[in-house]
């Protein structure tokens, strides 16, 4: 399959005059067409840098992209211009943000953000627009005649829909989802995670789907990535690191995951806090909170490993050992 997008060595640090924050750290990863990717990870791992990174919406200043290379279809995006960049936004790869309360203008009304997106990128007519933006609402379940209406007037899971609308309006080849359930009540969740996932297979497109949440990766995507301190410390198919994980940090996040296959009185959460990205652990950043670790950890930068199953994508992670490599498989019996 045609690879869409591929991230190489990306670094990318917020620099202000008291302190370097390194929320990115040589990470690489690549997207096929129609793919879908989980990037997993607690707050403060990179997860949203990366996206902004993709987006080249990275606030300068503080924020730098140091070194590394983002190709979409092949083009190198850290070497083009803003105005390539802003045809991009929107037409070639498109966002849902966080939180849809701040992700709209609160001034204007629904029909004329959406509208905007349109006359922006598409040579058309405000009625052809206008076609076009009921059309995108219908389908994401917006009655049409809320078109007139304000933002503070939509519930948050409306919201939400809209938000998702002005992403899908260009038909963009990459969707990048960041945490889009992450306001929404638990109903309203699976609601937004299936409307996404539907239309993602109706527009074909590929999707890297930023959360918190091991059961919606599970669901969702075809692989997972698993972000700590700015790398990616564990990644392959999604059955192969949830059946198979090796890290010792993936291992820590379904320790704190209740599984309703195992009977237990108390979860295992990850001891200690995330490290700040303004003064990272030397060596392995996870050395802190692993029960693991050994004097290398310390010192040394991990090295990546692979290991390969028949038929599963590679599966690659980040330790000096393989301390996992003899443990049963944490969902056995289940079908993921």
């Amino acid at each position: 399959m045609t690879k869409l997008l591929e991230v190489e060595n990306l670094h990318v640090h917020y620099i202000t005059e008291n302190e370097c924050v390194q929320a990115v750290n040589g990470i690489s990863f690549d997207l096929e067409a129609g793919e879908t990717l989980g990037l997993v990870g607690e707050t403060g791992a990179g997860k949203s840098t990366t996206a902004l990174s993709i987006m080249q919406l990275v606030p300068d200043p503080p924020g730098l992209i140091l070194d590394g290379s983002i190709r979409f279809k092949g083009q190198d995006l850290l070497q083009q211009s803003a105005s390539q960049h802003r045809k991009l936004r929107g037409e070639g790869i498109s966002m849902i943000f966080q939180d849809p309360m701040t992700a709209l203008n609160p001034i204007m009304k629904v029909r004329d953000q959406l509208r905007e997106v349109l006359l922006t990128h598409k040579k058309m007519s405000k009625a052809e627009a206008d076609h076009r933006v009921v059309d995108i609402l219908r389908q994401v379940g917006v009655q049409e005649n809320r078109i007139d209406e304000y933002p503070h007037q939509f519930s948050g899971g409306m919201k939400q829909r809209v938000i998702i609308a002005m992403a899908l309006l260009c038909e963009p080849d990459l969707l990048i989802a960041d945490e889009p359930t992450t306001a929404l009540d638990v109903t309203i969740q699976a609601q937004v995670l299936s409307l996404i996932k539907e239309l993602q297979e109706r527009y074909g497109m590929s999707m890297i789907l930023i959360t918190h949440d091991l059961a919606v990766v599970a669901e969702t995507s075809e692989r997972v990535a698993i972000m700590y301190a700015g790398q990616i410390v564990e990644e392959g198919s999604v059955k192969d690191v949830y059946n198979h994980c090796r890290h010792p940090y993936t291992h820590g996040l379904f320790g704190s995951t209740p599984n309703i296959h195992v009977e237990t009185k108390r979860l295992t959460p990850i001891p200690g806090m995330t490290p700040n990205a303004a003064k990272l652990p030397s060596g392995c950043p996870l050395h802190p909170r692993c029960k693991f670790a050994q004097p290398i950890c310390q010192t040394e930068i991990p090295p990546v490993k692979c290991v390969n199953r028949p038929g599963e994508v590679p599966h690659r992670f980040r330790c000096h050992f393989d301390p996992l490599a003899d443990e049963a498989p944490r969902f056995v019996g289940e079908d993921i």
